[in-house]
């Protein structure tokens, strides 16, 4: 069995409500990360602004030291709530299965509700970029029942962690 790698996460948080001092899903995200033994690499709140949001992805995914995105608001279906359609050119791969799991973990939750997420996930130059809803619950569903398995190296029969030295390959 290999052993666990840590990973570098950066988390995004997409409001125009919020500040960092009042972001509970960014800190519990922030919290859980760290109590699961990664490294946060940067934390940002940005509007629920396209531009913005490509343009501090952009960084994160060219830089060398991030290997997780994880962004957390911005995946309604009003129209302000643009967060998958700012991803979604920057992606090289989307992972579909990704937002239909969580949307069905999620129903069990909030009922048909669940359908007005665009939660989803991709690959960008071999980085993982999550996309969540808002919530702090939306957000301890995604971490606790599908992303904390998936960046660890021990789930079976695989996971992404598995694959993040060849995410990049062409």
């Amino acid at each position: 069995m290999t052993d666990f790698v840590p990973q570098t996460i950066a988390i995004l948080t997409v409001s125009d409500s919020r500040t960092l001092e009042d972001d509970r899903s960014g800190d519990y995200l922030v919290e859980a990360l760290e109590q699961g033994g990664h490294n946060l690499g940067a934390r940002q709140l940005v509007p629920d602004d396209r531009y913005r949001i490509r343009a501090v992805l952009s960084a994160w995914i060219a830089a060398p030291d991030i290997a997780v995105i994880i962004m957390t608001g911005g995946t309604g279906p009003t129209g302000r709530d643009i967060s998958l359609a700012a991803v979604r050119p920057l992606l090289d791969k989307e992972l579909a299965g990704f937002g239909e799991l969580f949307r069905q973990l999620s129903a069990a939750e909030v009922g048909t509700s669940a359908i007005l997420s665009d939660a989803a996930a991709g690959i960008a130059n071999g980085t993982v970029v999550f996309v969540l809803p808002g919530s702090p619950g939306a957000c301890r569903t995604a971490w606790e029942q599908i992303i904390r398995t998936q960046l660890d190296t021990h789930t079976r029969p695989c996971s992404l962690a598995d694959l993040m030295p060849r995410l990049n390959e062409r």
